[in-house]
């Protein structure tokens, strides 16, 4: 097999790929011209990999990217195509976290604004005195690799630390000496220094707002090295403007380069988005990349691939259908769950329960992990992320049917509350249905916007329900209803055309039901 080296990575990666490929390092010719003679291509930021170009690539079977981002990628060519995409994500973690501890330093004895004032000839000793870290408490929001990394070298500068991530299990917390809190907003008030390690998405986008900056501490501070939206800048600045918060330190920032009011406060400790450019995590990233390319090349697993990996046929046949199915069921029962998971059971029944389903496994959990872990979650490296979380993953298979030919269950143990959802698959599409969730039988196909409502089974509350979202101007697209018992309880499911505001999910919420629950599956 070839391999196409188009970007400089470390020689030991270049080393590792020659111990077992015919290896090309070539920067220059035009890539579409000789694309097509090559399995494997590594790349880093500077390589463009279009559909155009993949679709010249006939024997191509991996993309390794050196690096985090796969921006310069089209994944979605590759995917249909077969190709394998892996990057690096863990090659950062280190420089990340040196980072972070660096700002942090940084801005609690004002060294950058310090440095400024003496390089320019100012002996400035009382007015850039700051604050000793030793006794202070750190608290970090997201506590993934990244977040335990900085936690581990904040605890080695004597500070108290305690974290938020409802996805990472109450002993990996014991394990690093670190205090577990349950919200964000109890975070908040206990911190005298905020360090966020969130992965960005619809919920996290802002996250740092000027409700939650009322939330901390007078005096508090704030450092970010994640991700730049996960602050409202403006709030911020306010906030630093009027005394609120004594400082910040930023590595990112909503829109780059920034050129914005940051920049003007001498309480701000910027730099350019730098937490990962070190020459260990550059040359890190080469070698990371190097063993995932000899793993897709020798059928290994590609534990960062980005995308579907390659399977066998026979397997993809039987199971093919069933992926998508085990990953809504997964995000729905996070979704309904009160907490976050503890343990995560999938079953399969019926015919399908006698292939190898640990596909159907690692599906579910990379449903359930979407947006909700600080990286790229996909069905190969799902399980990893569930074990590194200490999160327990049972998988079970029984060959007798339950109420269809062939059942997808998965089961989520949240706090002591186990949540249950199941489905099948209908047709040739094929169509992903529900078959049961929380105790009761619904038969319905599952859609973007999903609503679940449990309530004592009585007269009039469907119409009542439909009546409060056609005043709303939001249509109800499919509608289910299940009850233990006449009179006793009930649980109606509906799916939506567009996603509830938020004065109908209150409104629907303080009807009086026994449980509101919206699910988002995107």
């Amino acid at each position: 097999m070839r391999v196409l080296v188009r970007e400089p990575i470390a020689e030991a990666g270049v080393e590792l790929l020659r111990s077992r490929f015919d290896v090309d390092v070539d920067p220059d010719s035009p890539l579409e011209d000789v694309i097509d003679r090559y399995d494997a291509i590594v790349i880093r930021s500077a390589t463009r990999l279009t559909a155009d170009v993949i679709d010249r690539a006939q024997r191509l079977k991996v993309i390794g990217r050196a690096g985090v981002g796969v921006d310069n990628v089209d994944v979605d060519a590759a995917t249909r195509r077969g190709i394998v995409v892996a990057n690096a994500p863990e090659s950062t973690i280190v420089s990340a976290a040196e980072q972070t501890i660096g700002l942090l330093v940084a801005l609690a004895r004002n060294i950058p604004q310090a440095h400024a004032a003496l390089k320019e000839g100012r002996w400035e000793r009382s007015r850039w005195s700051g604050i000793e870290l030793a006794g202070k408490t750190l608290g970090v929001i997201g506590f993934g690799r990244i977040g335990q990394q900085v936690a581990r070298r904040a605890l080695g500068l004597a500070m108290n630390v305690v974290a938020y991530d409802p996805f990472v299990g109450r002993e990996r917390f014991r394990e690093l000496g670190v205090d577990q809190v349950e919200t964000v907003e109890e975070l908040l008030g206990a911190a005298d220094v905020v360090t966020l390690h969130s992965p960005l998405t619809d919920e996290t986008h802002r996250l740092i707002d000027r409700d939650a900056i009322a939330q901390m501490r007078d005096g508090a501070r704030l450092v970010n090295a994640a991700r730049g939206a996960l602050v409202d800048e403006d709030a911020l600045v306010e906030a630093i403007r009027s005394g609120k918060l004594a400082g910040a330190a930023l590595d990112v920032f909503s829109a780059e380069p920034y050129a914005g009011p940051l920049l003007e406060l001498d309480q701000v400790v910027v730099t350019p988005h730098l937490a990962a450019s070190t020459g260990e995590a550059q040359d890190r990233a080469g070698v990371i990349v190097a063993e995932q390319v000899v793993a897709a090349l020798d059928g290994g697993v590609v534990t960062n691939a980005v995308n579907i990996p390659i399977v066998d046929q026979a397997d993809l046949e039987v199971l093919g259908p069933f992926i998508p199915l085990a990953a809504q069921l997964g995000r729905i029962a996070v979704g309904l769950a009160a907490g976050p998971p503890r343990r995560i059971a999938v079953a399969a029944y019926g015919p399908l329960s006698e292939s190898d389903t640990r596909l159907l496994t690692a599906a579910a959990l990379n449903g359930a992990f979407q947006g909700r872990v600080d990286q790229i979650v996909n069905v190969v490296n799902a399980p990893v992320i569930a074990a590194e979380r200490g999160i327990e993953v049972v998988e079970e298979r029984n060959r007798a049917s339950r109420d269809y030919t062939n059942t997808i269950e998965v089961r989520l143990l949240s706090d002591g509350e186990e949540i249950a959802v199941s489905g099948t698959t209908i047709g040739p599409e094929p169509r992903l249905f529900l078959g049961g969730a929380l105790g009761f039988g619904i038969d319905m196909e599952i859609a973007p916007h999903m609503v679940f409502v449990r309530y004592p089974d009585q007269p009039g509350v469907i119409g009542r329900v439909g009546a409060m979202f056609g005043d709303g101007g939001i249509n109800i697209a499919n509608m289910a209803v299940s009850r233990t018992k006449e009179g006793g309880e009930a649980l109606m499911v509906f799916s939506i055309d567009t996603a509830a505001t938020t004065e109908l999910v209150d409104a629907l919420r303080d009807m009086g039901f026994d449980d509101v629950r919206f699910v988002e599956l995107g």
